[in-house]
């Protein structure tokens, strides 16, 4: 005779109780996947994120610092700030719509390697000249020939007073003055940051204008190189006689610009992160899902790029 006890210990689950199970095991694990990488897609964009950031902050706040001490001085022909338009073209799949070359004299306090008012080291001087370059290449190859880990890289050259003296200062034409010293500019160890798309800078220029016995001051923006910037202009240069540019904005004439003053001056730059930086060394952009090339690469940039912005108070010149 059979326990019914015995029997229903033995019984196991049916089909359907573990269709059911393992639907509800599928439904826990898709959900755990998906938050999953959606945590990790977050960490992965806060890290992109905070990288860009440190970038951004270290070169805006180097430029700022120069530009904060800026040497400017009226009465003569001396040319005291050359910012040009980079003729050469910055990058590899995707070009930087924006890569000006500054070259000017500061009295910043990093002059002698920082070793200011050390006996033997410090000569005295306090007028240096710095420059700044966009370039697209490896930043730590001192031969320039791998093309494994290029990025874009900013650098900045300061030139000691002794030497701003004797070669650079009194010069009408700053920008072939420092030709010799283009090569030391790319030197790894002028290098500031990596992965720097393009930087551009405006100055901001306030004009006076007279009209019989009245007069207006009328403050006018000027954008080197940036191409879709309102006064945009591929030159922009500061000697003892006022300011050299191209630009005429509205009613204020490139005669009235040159008597003008700075006022301040806006840092903006866009920076891409690594994951961007080694898709931009490999990848082939090409027309899709209705859009354009040209479209394709913005979106890309749009999606893997930050953006960083400062203003500088200029002292009076």
């Amino acid at each position: 005779m059979k326990n019914p006890r015995n029997s229903a210990t033995k019984r196991g689950f049916t089909l359907m109780e573990l269709m059911v199970a393992m639907a509800i095991t599928t439904i826990i694990v898709t959900v755990l996947v998906s938050i999953t990488s959606i945590a990790l897609d977050t960490w992965n964009r806060s890290r992109s994120e905070l990288r860009a950031s440190r970038q951004a902050k270290s070169m805006i706040d180097t430029m700022a610092r120069d530009f904060e001490s800026l040497v400017i001085r009226r009465g003569n022909t001396n040319q005291w700030l050359s910012a040009i338009d980079s003729p050469a073209t910055v990058g590899k799949s995707i070009e930087s719509t924006n890569a000006s070359e500054f070259i000017f004299f500061t009295a910043v306090t990093d002059r002698y390697n920082g070793q200011v008012g050390v006996s033997g080291t410090d000569m005295g001087g306090d007028v240096s000249c710095v420059a700044y370059k966009l370039d697209y290449r490896d930043p730590i190859d001192t031969g320039g020939g791998s093309t494994d880990f290029q990025t874009f890289v900013m650098n900045r050259l300061l030139i000691n007073p002794d030497v701003t003296f004797d070669k650079l200062l009194g010069k009408d034409d700053l920008s072939s003055a420092f030709t010799n010293y283009n090569t030391k500019l790319s030197d790894p160890e002028n290098f500031i940051c990596e992965n720097v798309f393009q930087f551009s800078v405006t100055f901001n220029v306030q004009v006076t204008q007279v009209t019989g016995t009245t007069s207006k001051v009328v403050n006018v923006p000027v954008t080197i190189g940036k191409k879709d910037a309102e006064n945009s202009t591929k030159r922009f240069k500061i000697s003892g006689l006022g300011i050299d540019c191209d630009v005429s904005a509205g009613s204020v004439t490139t005669a009235e610009l040159a008597s003008g003053r700075i006022t301040s001056v806006d840092i903006a730059m866009t920076v891409v992160s690594d994951f961007g930086i080694d898709q931009l060394g490999k990848r082939t952009f090409v027309a899709a899902n209705g859009k354009s090339a040209d479209e394709v690469k913005s979106d890309f940039l749009a999606k893997n790029s930050y953006e960083y912005t400062k203003t500088v108070q200029i002292p009076s010149m």
